[in-house]
C-alpha cells in the first residue's frame, strides 16, 4: 500500500520519524530499508538519516502482508471508522477478540479479516483486547507499521478509551480514581485481584446516572490490564451488574454491563484528532 506523509518538524530524518516518532521496531524499519518503502514526493530514494525541512512530503510504499488468521466472510460487523490504516468496529458481547485455541475462527478478528479482504486488502490485527464478555469499540491496524504505531501509542497512553458500566449499589463520590496494582488470582485460573505485586492499573470514574440499587458509570482507562475495570470495580464493593466472577449480581440475559462506548486519538499519519462514538450503547 501507499500513502503520503508530511514531515511536521524542521531537520527531522527519516531515521527520527520512524524510531522516534512512530516508535518503529528494528525489525520493521530495518525491512522498510531493505524494501526500499520511503521515497521523496517525486518517488525517488532518500537518504535516511538526511534532515529534511518541516513540509517535505514523503511517500511510503509498504509490500502487502498477512495475517496468521483465517477470514470469516459470512459475518458483518459494524465499522464506525476506517481509512487507509485503522478500522474501529464494534465487538457485539460474547465474542472472543481473537483465537484462543486452533481452529477457533469464530472470533472479532476473523471477522473484521473477512471485511478487508473483501476490500482489497490482507492484514488485520487487533490493537487491544476487549474480554469476552464486553461489547463494544476495538482497533484494528491494518498493515504492520500502524501495528507498531499503535502499540507504542497504546503504552504511551495516547489512545483514549473510554466505557458505561452499571454497577451494583449507589456510588457516593460524583467521580474519582481507582489506583490499585493488578495481578493474578493464585486460586482461581482467570480472575484477577488487587495485588501489591501486580502491574499499576489506573481508572478513572465519573458517575452519570443512580438508580435503585445500582449506578451508571463513565470510566476511562490509563492502563490497559487485563480486567482491569472489573478487578477495580469490585475491589471497591461496587462490581459490574451480572459479573458473576468478579461477585456482581446476576442479570436476566446472564451478561455484564460493560461496553466501550468511545475511543479518541491523534492520527499518527495525519496529525488530525479522531473522535469515535458508538451511539448505540
Amino acid at each position: 500500500m501507499t500513502w503520503s506523509y508530511e514531515i511536521k518538524d524542521d531537520g527531522m530524518t527519516v531515521e527520527e520519524l520512524l524510531r522516534t516518532e512512530w516508535g518503529l521496531g528494528k525489525k520493521v524499519v530495518h525491512q522498510m530499508r531493505m524494501a526500499k518503502s520511503v521515497k521523496n514526493e517525486k518517488f525517488q530514494e532518500v537518504i535516511w538519516k538526511e534532515p529534511l525541512p518541516a513540509g517535505t512530503i514523503l511517500q511510503f510504499d509498504l509490500p502487502p502482508a498477512d495475517s496468521p488468521y483465517e477470514p470469516k466472510h459470512d459475518v458483518e460487523l459494524p465499522v464506525l471508522f476506517e481509512d487507509d490504516h485503522f478500522i474501529v468496529a464494534r465487538k457485539p458481547k460474547g465474542m472472543a477478540t481473537h483465537p484462543n485455541e486452533v481452529g477457533q475462527t469464530d472470533t472479532f478478528i476473523n471477522a473484521i479479516l473477512g471485511h478487508i479482504i473483501r476490500n482489497g486488502g490482507s492484514y488485520g490485527e487487533h490493537v487491544h483486547r476487549l474480554d469476552q464478555g464486553t461489547s463494544g469499540l476495538l482497533m484494528v491496524a491494518k498493515h504492520p507499521v500502524a501495528k507498531n504505531v499503535l502499540d507504542r501509542m497504546l503504552e504511551q497512553k495516547q489512545l483514549v478509551r473510554d466505557y458505561e458500566a452499571v454497577v451494583k449499589g449507589k456510588v457516593h463520590n460524583k467521580s474519582g480514581t481507582i489506583d490499585f496494582p493488578i495481578g493474578r488470582d493464585r486460586h482461581h485460573p482467570t480472575r484477577r485481584m488487587v495485588s501489591q505485586t501486580g502491574q499499576s492499573a489506573v481508572t478513572h470514574y465519573r458517575v452519570l446516572k443512580q438508580m435503585e440499587g445500582k449506578s451508571l458509570l463513565h470510566l476511562t482507562l490509563e492502563t490497559g490490564r487485563t480486567h482491569q475495570i472489573r478487578t477495580h470495580l469490585a475491589h471497591i464493593g461496587h462490581p459490574i451488574m451480572g459479573d458473576t466472577l468478579y461477585e456482581g449480581p446476576p442479570t436476566q440475559d446472564g451478561a455484564y454491563h460493560l461496553h466501550a462506548f468511545r475511543m479518541s486519538f491523534i492520527h499518527p499519519f495525519t496529525n488530525e484528532k479522531v473522535v469515535v462514538e458508538d451511539s448505540a450503547r
